[in-house]
């Protein structure tokens, strides 16, 4: 996720420098030495991954334990706004940010085992990332499009591009617009968040055609996590809005909303049991952020 680009206004500024006392539920778990903090994603047995977006640092956190450590030291220059992991082969996808970048780390080794530029480099933000059972999809921000790394039993393909039509194609190139994207288990649909117009629409993977998920409003929409048919949409409102999907993913009612004092621009969540781990992105504080520090929050789903 999710670079977000917005002027703000200095009353809004201050609202949220308002501190709130926190909830009794909420667990927090700072990033050590962060300077930004973007995407999560699950690493089994309790653990995350989550990447400093400016840094390109990657965290992993032990949920149960309430603990963080610095994990993977990325080289310098590197971005990590949305990151997914493909637990079979052990390989952390990231989306680079500027420049069209990815990254692919071994979490085994801890090593860089490839560096793509999958988009312009001069005009795309590569900003989030989903694996599916055939490989990585990653979102351009400005531009209509999706990119692929195939996956052949832990060997990566050769990056291509796939054009969007339909509304989730967003404005015209230029105009910041896609955001994070999610699949299905069997990864024959990808979602995708559109945040300026707090949409989020459904994508065939061969064609590129795309729909609007109908009934689903969820304004500065910047991320998604799926579970069956029950869809979290973060919206950087200081919001987690719930929603209920139909059997063909077309239509969506609404299930309530999640809210906590210590929200703070979350960017991306990922489901823990009956939780949500959400990453605070304190975006607002600045571009880098200047939050002195960064966390992951635990509250109920």
């Amino acid at each position: 996720m999710r670079r977000i680009l917005a002027l703000l206004s200095a009353t809004l500024l201050l609202v949220l420098a308002v501190a709130a006392p926190a909830s009794a539920a909420t667990r927090v778990i700072v990033l050590p030495g962060a300077t930004s903090a973007e995407g999560i994603t699950p690493a089994g047995g309790g653990s995350y991954y989550t990447g400093d977006l400016v840094a390109g640092t990657i965290f992993r956190e032990d949920l149960k334990r309430g603990t963080a450590e610095r994990f993977i030291e990325a080289p310098r220059g590197a971005m990590a706004a949305g990151v997914d992991l493909d637990r079979r082969h052990d390989l952390l996808f990231v989306a680079g940010g500027n420049g069209g970048k990815a990254y692919v780390y071994n979490v085994r080794t801890k090593a860089k085992v490839a560096d793509f530029t999958v988009g312009d480099p001069e005009t795309s933000y590569v900003n989030d990332v989903v694996v599916t059972p055939y490989g990585a999809w990653f979102t351009d921000s400005y531009h209509p499009q999706l990119f692929f790394v195939p996956v052949f039993a832990g060997v990566l393909g050769t990056p291509r591009t796939l054009p969007l039509s339909g509304p989730g194609a967003g404005g015209s190139p230029g105009d910041f617009f896609l955001n994070d994207i999610i699949a299905t288990p069997a990864g024959d649909t990808l979602l995708v968040a559109a945040t300026t117009p707090g949409k989020v629409y459904k994508i065939n993977p061969v064609t590129g055609v795309s729909a609007e998920i109908a009934g689903v409003n969820a304004p500065s929409v910047v991320s998604l996590v799926l579970e069956g048919r029950r869809l979290w949409a973060v919206q950087l409102d200081d919001t987690i809005s719930r929603w209920r999907l139909d059997g063909g993913l077309s239509h969506g009612t609404a299930d309530g909303t999640i809210t906590d004092p210590l929200f703070d621009q979350p960017v991306s969540a990922a489901k823990v049991g009956g939780k949500l781990a959400v990453v605070n992105s304190h975006i607002f504080s600045g571009y880098p952020p200047t939050s002195p520090t960064y966390e992951v929050l635990v509250v109920d789903a």
